[in-house]
């Protein structure tokens, strides 16, 4: 069953259970599935104490951070908080340079 989401459409930084921590557009959310757009894992962070921080600054860190490559699309099961970012935030994230081997 497809339930409301307040913050759909909106660039999220999602935590789930035992995935991690993602960014991305959520597009929607059916029970315990989120769909995102565009997202990408936070595998690693420097210069943010926690997720909300994050959400809200960005990381003051950038070339120490490890976020992998954007994916177009993802469905990530049983989130446990999702939060809505700022304009700052989201600069900030999408300039972090990809992490890959």
């Amino acid at each position: 069953m497809q339930t409301k989401c307040d913050y759909q459409g909106q660039k999220v930084i999602l935590r789930a259970d035992k995935a991690g921590v993602f960014f991305g557009t959520l597009n929607k959310r059916n029970g315990i599935d989120v769909q995102l757009l565009n997202c990408r894992k936070l595998f690693y962070w420097s210069g943010a104490a926690a997720i909300e921080q994050i959400a809200l600054e960005g990381v003051k860190n950038p070339n120490n951070c490890q976020f992998t490559v954007i994916v177009p699309e993802m469905i990530v099961t049983n989130p446990i908080q999702i939060i809505p970012c700022t304009e700052a935030a989201i600069a900030n994230i999408e300039n972090v340079a990809v992490w890959k081997n």
